[in-house]
Formats: C-alpha cells, sequence, structure tokens
C-alpha cells in the first residue's frame, strides 16, 4: 500500500489546514537534525507538508518527477519547443497572479506568504512584511512582476530560452533590489532577465547573458545565425552592485560598482568603481558627463583586451588599453594639480586613480612646461 501525505503526518483526510500545519511543527520538533533525529524523514515530512499546502494527496515516484521534468528534452525539436512554451506560459500566468495578489497586500498594508507555481512548474515562495519588502524565496525563472516596494531574494532569476514573449522582467517601482549573501549562495542573474529599479539599489551576484548559433532559417547549409538573450539590469538613480558580470550583459545605473567584466559587456553610468582584473572582448563603459571611472587593481588591470573601450556622452571614443599607458605626470595641470603625490611611471589604470570625464574629453592636452630659471633671474635682471 503506497503511504499517502496524510500517513505521513499521521494525520486523517479532511483534516483542516491548521491541523496539517501543527501536525507538521510537532514532526519537525521530534526529527529535525538539529534536534538529532533523522534528516531524511525530516525531508519526508516536509516534503508531504508542502504537498498537502497545494492539494496533493500522495507524494511523487521518481517515474512521475521524471515525467514532470521542467525542461523536456528526449522529443523533436518542435516538440521541445512547444512544450516548453508551455510551461513559460504557465509561469507567466502564475507570476502574473502573484503581482496581484503582492499588490492587494500592499494596499491593505498586509502580511501573508504564499506559494506559487508547483513541482511541476517549480515553486516560489512570496512573502510580504510589515516593512513593505516582497520577500522572494525559489528560483524566478519567467513571467512579469512588478512591485511598489523594495525585494529580498533567495534564489536566482534566468529567463526562458525558447522565446522572448515569457521573457523574466522584475520592476521595482520603489526601493531596493537585494540578493541575500549573493556571493556565498551562488545566485545570479542570466539568460536575458531584465530587472529595472526605478528608485533604488540593486545588490546582486553574478550576471550572465547569452549568444548563441543557430543554423540558417532557410535551411543554407554551412550557415549559421547569432542569437542572443541579453541580461539587463538598470537602477537610473541608484547604485548596482555586481560581482563578475559576463556574456552579452547591459548595466544602466548612476554608479555601478564591479569585479571583473568579459565578454560584449555594456556599461552606461555616471560613476564606475571597478576591482578586478579583467576587462575584455568587445565591453565599453558608456560615461555620462561629469562622471568618472576609478580601476582600484594596485598593478593596473592585466586581463585587459585592445577592443574594450570608453565612450564619453559627446560621442568621443578612448581605447582602455591607451589608458593603461598613459602616466599621470602626462596629464594636463589642470586635471591632476597634485602630481607630485604620484610616481613618475604611475599610469591612469590602477591604484584608485580617479579618471574624470573632462580628463578623457582632453586627453590630448599636454601639462604646462616650467620654465628654467637661468642665473639672471636668480638675481632679478632681465634678459631683455
Amino acid at each position: 500500500m503506497v503511504e499517502s501525505n496524510y500517513d505521513i503526518l499521521g494525520i486523517v483526510e479532511g483534516t483542516s489546514d491548521k491541523e496539517i500545519r501543527d501536525a507538521f511543527r510537532r514532526l519537525a520538533l521530534q526529527y529535525h537534525s538539529d534536534r538529532g533525529g533523522e534528516n531524511e524523514q525530516f525531508i519526508k515530512i516536509k516534503q508531504a507538508y508542502e504537498d498537502l499546502k497545494i492539494g496533493k494527496k500522495y507524494p511523487e515516484t521518481d517515474i512521475e518527477k521524471i515525467k514532470n521534468s521542467r525542461v523536456y528534452s528526449d522529443e523533436s525539436e518542435a516538440d521541445v519547443k512547444r512544450k516548453n512554451q508551455i510551461l513559460g506560459q504557465q509561469l507567466s500566468k502564475e507570476m502574473k497572479t502573484a503581482e496581484e495578489w503582492a499588490a492587494a497586500l500592499n494596499r491593505a498594508n498586509s502580511t501573508a506568504s504564499r506559494l506559487f507555481g508547483s513541482k511541476t512548474l517549480g515553486e516560489i515562495e512570496l512573502e510580504r512584511k510589515a516593512n513593505g519588502a516582497l520577500s522572494i524565496k525559489g528560483n524566478f525563472m519567467a513571467g512579469s512582476l512588478t512591485y511598489d516596494g523594495p525585494i529580498t531574494m533567495q534564489g536566482s532569476i534566468t529567463s526562458p530560452s525558447w522565446t522572448k514573449e515569457f521573457q523574466t522582467n522584475i520592476h521595482l517601482t520603489k526601493g531596493d533590489f537585494k540578493f541575500v549573501d549573493p556571493v556565498e549562495n551562488k545566485y545570479k542573474i542570466e539568460n536575458g532577465a531584465k530587472i529595472i529599479v526605478d528608485n533604488g539599489n540593486v545588490v546582486v551576484g553574478n550576471i550572465f547573458g547569452r549568444k548563441f548559433r543557430v543554423e540558417d532559417p532557410d535551411g543554407k547549409v554551412g550557415v549559421y545565425k547569432i542569437l542572443e538573450h541579453r541580461t539587463q539590469v538598470s537602477a537610473p538613480n541608484g547604485k548596482i552592485i555586481a560581482e563578475n558580470v559576463v556574456n552579452t550583459v547591459s548595466l544602466d545605473a548612476d554608479t555601478v560598482i564591479v569585479l571583473n567584466v568579459e565578454d560584449d559587456v555594456t556599461i552606461s553610468a555616471r560613476e564606475v568603481l571597478f576591482y578586478g582584473g579583467k576587462f575584455t572582448y568587445d565591453s565599453v563603459i558608456k560615461l555620462k558627463e561629469g562622471g568618472s571611472i576609478r580601476f582600484f587593481e594596485n598593478f593596473s588591470i592585466q586581463g585587459l583586451s585592445g577592443d574594450a573601450k570608453i565612450e564619453l556622452e559627446n560621442g568621443k571614443k578612448i581605447r582602455l588599453f591607451d589608458l593603461k599607458t598613459k602616466k599621470i605626470k602626462d596629464l594636463s595641470d589642470e586635471f591632476v594639480p597634485n602630481k607630485a603625490n604620484y610616481a613618475n611611471d604611475a599610469t591612469m589604470v590602477g591604484h584608485g586613480f580617479t579618471i574624470t570625464y573632462d580628463m578623457l574629453n582632453n586627453l590630448s592636452k599636454k601639462p604646462t612646461k616650467k620654465q628654467k630659471s637661468g642665473w639672471a633671474s636668480k638675481f632679478g635682471f632681465s634678459r631683455n
């Protein structure tokens, strides 16, 4: 006889939600590993409780889990695309419901938590806190969510590869978007997802885009087309703080603080603070007027490719590699009044030197030449 989720919790079918919750708490205290219990049994109990919350009477068998895997891959390409579009559509509907639920709580200034999705689609838990923040636990995989307040997230964010129709879009009209300990937890944003924060900061971990090659749609042999899923993060009035930003990504903020940048990354900002050793492959800093860039690596950037560049708001372009070899002492005095504080071989890139927009716009200006004083000037005589 197959044990039902009710049997696992030691309750009978038809038990109220409160009684189910009480049974779970009682067994959790008994079997949790922190209390010296059996970890496998605790996992079984927790799964039974989660299943009953969404009305599932029996636990999934191993065969069911395979059948219910999130991404179909053992059929023709057309079938895979069709079924994954269905999943994307279902996930998008779930997130639309989640958006409406969170907005209603915001209007009522109420607190609550709720699971969205399913074991098939993937579950995600939303909780509106007393301070108005929305907590998200689980991986966000498709669909749009707009929220009028801050969001803290425990999980990664991706977007469907099979269609842009159900692309992941998260939009905060106010407040910060933050991952919880993103570096330690290895949370990431990837595959063409879009995060927009109107009036707040974005604190995340790694950010990845995706660029891939597909066969020519007209069937030409040996001809391929490059498609991209560009991941975009925007905080026009705040900061973006990220770790590694890689492969087809756009960042737009007042201030961008980042570790490493690799492969077709565009950073648009007034202030850029760069702490790593890689800035490579068609990556661009679009610097806003009045802005500045600082590279904090002590020995200048080692992984700096020749095609990385800075674009000023007025259209002027500068190769980053040229700045790496440009000595501070060769800059115009009006931009570096304290040249005596720098070594003769110190370059613009590295050691946290502040590279200003005006400095970049006037790189051709030479330092003021000091007049040599002769014997006549020493004694106050004119040479005329």
